[in-house]
């Protein structure tokens, strides 16, 4: 059996937690990135391959010498608000690229894909829960581009046999309980990273964008999922592709909604220190509550987080955190 996964932007975040999981599970997972948000240390597990998912002769020639079994596709630019001031580089990065990576797989007849999708591809929803059926009404561009993707993706399917599945995952959160890899961004704007770096005494607050939603704190709601159960996600939905079985998409999330407050007074508790943050007004592009249901991924792929406490999220978060900027 061809072990050889190809995978996408492995050297972000979740990519790399997915590495992990991968060899793990006795698979080489061959590291696509160019390297300009991800980071070549967190390159553990297999070799990398530098390269831009738009660069069409590099894809094919990286597919001929390693001809993986599988693609597990990353490589994305994944701000809200970077989206809005910028849509073009999204449109370019995450829906040509993506163009690129199918038809070069399409080339070297490479059939099964799991993409990197996002719970952005809901917008503004009425529902406690969200399921897959709910509509696709995107508020940003980013979410925009993982919606056009998942549409491309179909087609795909339906036209050429190629077999996919999306996961649409909600906040990721957390660090590899082992302290080997975990969250950096440059910049960082995500905001477990950014509290913890108040916690730290790296910087002195953060700025939280809006406290007039309807939730009982005024601020906004999201449901957050460990890094290593997303990873873990990941490498099941592959298995099911390659044993022939596709399915569109699947929600990836604990089911369980905080408010940034909530999120707040959790890095205090586990951190031991006090975190200030500074309101500021609502961001384009935010939706007000997503938090979804998690319930066929459990019936379809047997996915169930093992980390579900935010708590458990936040003390391997704080771990790695400490180990990447405070040690000597």
């Amino acid at each position: 059996m061809n072990n050889i996964v190809l995978v996408t932007g492995g050297a972000g975040y979740i990519g790399s937690h997915t590495c992990k999981r991968l060899e793990k599970e006795g698979y080489l997972p061959v590291v696509y990135d160019h390297l300009s948000t991800g980071h070549a240390d967190f390159v553990k597990w297999g070799p990398l391959e530098q390269g831009d998912i738009l660069d069409s002769d590099r894809l094919t020639r990286v597919l001929a010498k390693y001809n993986p079994a599988a693609v597990i596709h990353f490589a994305a630019s994944a701000y809200v608000g970077e989206s809005v001031s910028d849509p073009s580089s999204y449109y370019r990065n995450n829906v040509t690229g993506t163009l690129s990576l199918l038809q070069a797989m399409r080339s070297a007849e490479i059939g099964n894909i799991v993409f990197s999708s996002s719970c952005a591809v809901y917008g503004i929803s009425s529902e406690n829960t969200i399921k897959e059926e709910h509509p696709l009404v995107p508020v940003n561009p980013y979410g925009r581009t993982k919606s056009i993707v998942e549409h491309m993706l179909r087609d795909f399917a339906y036209a050429y046999g190629i077999r996919t599945v999306s996961l649409r995952y909600f906040n990721a959160a957390g660090a590899d309980p082992d302290g080997e890899i975990g969250e950096h961004h440059d910049p960082e704007t995500h905001l477990i990273p950014l509290l913890l770096d108040v916690a730290a005494g790296r910087v002195d607050h953060v700025d939280i964008y809006g406290n007039d939603y309807s939730s009982e704190d005024g601020t906004c709601v999201r449901d957050y999922v460990h890094v290593s159960d997303l990873a873990d996600a990941h490498v099941m939905a592959m298995d099911k592709l390659m044993s022939g079985i596709s399915s569109p998409c699947y929600n990836l999330g604990s089911g369980q909604g905080h408010t940034v407050l909530q999120l707040v007074r959790a890095v205090e508790r586990v951190t031991g220190a006090k975190v200030t943050v500074r309101p500021t007004p609502r961001r384009v592009g935010d939706p007000p509550r997503l938090v979804c249901d998690p319930s066929r991924a459990l019936a379809e792929l047997g996915w169930k987080p093992k980390h579900s406490s935010l708590e458990e999220m936040l003390k391997h978060a704080w771990l790695w955190h400490r180990k990447r900027f405070l040690s000597p």
